[in-house]
């Protein structure tokens, strides 16, 4: 039978956002339940060596999540496995359905959610997802030792994802549409000095090349942006790194949005539209997008969330 559960705080999603809010609410005596999400961990678990954490010269991103998870845990936080399917934030107390089956009621909810990968939208790319098109370096630049990789994109992301992938691949071109890159200066230096690395600049991917049986990448095609010169470039691995989009449909018809889906909140506040409801991290941030920063919100969502809730009371 189906289970219901009430929680003054429900906090939904665990990136580094969900997780502080988590610690801090646990530590306000509100007994928080996080429910984990579809990527327990979120962007960080597919990232490999954080270098920005405080007081961590550098850690694994999966290992900082499972020390945040532990620390939430260990403050008397619950956290579930469990995704949830549908909010309803049109009452109080508001009401979550999980894929689990379970509903849970909550005084006040912390949303999360995070963001996830965008893809460029081609026919070709969506055929050969999984059979050499990724957007996760760090799950499947594995399976390419020794062989040649392409990488699309021009910030952070597509940096961290071509250096990471020179571990295994003989080669890695990086495709940019721009003649200059988005990328913190360090990153680009250490890109530009690799030697396995080379740039396509002015570039966009067309088409994702393929053999049918087995089904896998032989190559992409691009276009210059400038000349219109098609170019094939072969490999055996296509990683698409352009960015990302916050997981905002729990709300999109509940909440104010801004710049493509992200969550509004009141200026210096994780406050959002509905009292009671409040948003950190990745999902309302389309500027900073730091662990360090998603992590500040989640603390600010929890002491928002508290302050509201003996409000109310």
């Amino acid at each position: 039978m189906a289970e219901t559960r009430h929680t003054k705080v429900l906090i939904i999603g665990s990136g580094p956002a969900g997780y502080t809010a988590a610690v801090y609410a646990a530590r306000a005596m509100v007994q928080p339940i996080l429910v984990q999400g579809l990527q327990p961990g979120g962007q960080l678990t597919i990232t490999t060596e954080v270098e920005n954490w405080p007081g961590e010269k550098h850690i694994q991103g999966p290992d900082l999540m499972v020390n945040m998870q532990a620390h939430a845990e260990a403050m008397g936080a619950e956290v579930i496995s469990d995704y949830i399917t549908s909010l309803d934030l049109k009452a109080r107390p508001f009401v979550a359905k999980a894929d689990s089956g379970t509903t849970y009621t909550a005084d006040a909810v912390i949303l999360a959610t995070g963001a996830q990968a965008k893809w460029l939208g081609l026919p070709s790319e969506e055929k050969f997802k999984g059979f050499g098109v990724s957007a996760c370096a760090t799950c499947d630049g594995f399976f390419y030792r020794g062989k040649e990789i392409a990488v699309i994109g021009g910030g952070n992301t597509a940096v961290e994802e071509a250096l990471f992938l020179t571990n295994f691949a003989s080669k890695v071109t990086l495709i940019h549409r721009r003649d200059t890159l988005r990328a913190e200066k360090i990153m680009q230096e250490r890109l530009f000095k690799h030697p396995k690395i080379e740039m396509l600049w002015n570039s966009e991917v067309i088409e994702v090349l393929g053999d049918e049986a087995p089904l896998g990448v032989t190559g992409v095609k691009t276009r210059n942006v400038e000349t219109g010169e098609e170019t094939i470039v072969p490999c055996q691995g296509f990683f698409v790194a352009i960015g990302h989009a916050p997981a905002s449909e729990l709300v999109k018809d509940q909440l104010p949005l801004h710049s493509g889906g992200y969550v509004q909140v009141e200026a210096g506040s994780t406050r959002t539209a509905i009292p009671g409801v409040f948003a950190a991290g990745d999902l309302t941030d389309h500027i900073y997008r730091q662990a360090v920063t998603s992590a500040g919100m989640g603390c600010m969502a929890a002491l928002d969330a508290e302050r509201w809730l003996a409000e109310q009371e």
